[in-house]
C-alpha cells in the first residue's frame, strides 16, 4: 500500500491492491450496500441515506459512533467510466447533505486496475488550499482510511 502526503502540491495519493476481480472491487466502492460494511474505520459504521452513483448524482452518509452519534458526509459524483474511474467532490456536512464551510473539501479521482486476478485501486484526492489537507491529516484521515481499506479486504475474503 501507498499513501503519500504531497503538502506542495495539496493532495495525498493512495493505491492499494485488493485480491478480486476489477468487477468485484468497483460494486465494494460504488454501491451502499457494500460500502456500508466497509467504509468506517472500527468501531466505528457507515450508514448510508442516500446513494445515486451516476455523474450529478451523490451519496449522503453518516460515520456513526459506537454510541450513536453521526458524523455526515457527501460525495457529489462528477464522472463515472464504469470499472474504470470515477471523480468526486467529498465534504462534511449535515443530515441533509448541505455542506459546512468550515471543513475540508476535497476531490477524489479513483482509477481501478486489473493486475491478473487482483484490482489496484489508485486515489487521488486534491485539495483547493494546504490547509484543508493539514486538517484532515489533522483528524487522523491516514489511520481510519487504512483501517477502513482492511475492512474491505476482510469484505473481499468472505466473496
Amino acid at each position: 500500500m501507498t499513501f503519500d502526503v504531497d503538502r506542495k502540491n495539496k493532495q495525498i495519493h493512495v493505491e492499494r491492491e485488493f485480491a478480486a476481480p476489477v468487477e468485484t472491487v468497483w460494486s465494494a466502492w460504488t454501491q451502499s450496500e457494500f460500502l456500508d460494511q466497509w467504509w468506517a474505520p472500527k468501531p466505528w459504521k457507515a450508514e448510508t441515506k442516500i446513494m445515486d452513483f451516476r455523474v450529478g448524482g451523490r451519496w449522503l452518509y453518516a460515520m456513526v459512533s459506537p454510541d450513536g452519534n453521526k458524523h455526515w458526509s457527501l460525495t457529489e459524483y462528477k464522472s463515472v467510466a464504469p470499472q474504470k474511474n470515477y471523480t468526486g467532490l467529498v465534504m462534511f456536512c449535515d443530515e441533509s447533505g448541505n455542506a459546512n464551510a468550515d471543513t475540508p473539501r476535497s476531490l477524489w479521482n479513483n482509477t481501478f486496475n486489473a493486475d491478473g486476478d487482483s484490482t489496484v485501486v489508485d486515489i487521488l484526492i486534491k485539495f483547493d488550499k494546504l490547509e484543508d489537507l493539514e486538517m484532515l491529516v489533522g483528524m487522523g484521515f491516514e489511520g481510519g482510511f487504512k483501517m477502513g481499506l482492511s475492512n474491505l479486504d476482510e469484505l473481499l475474503e468472505k466473496k
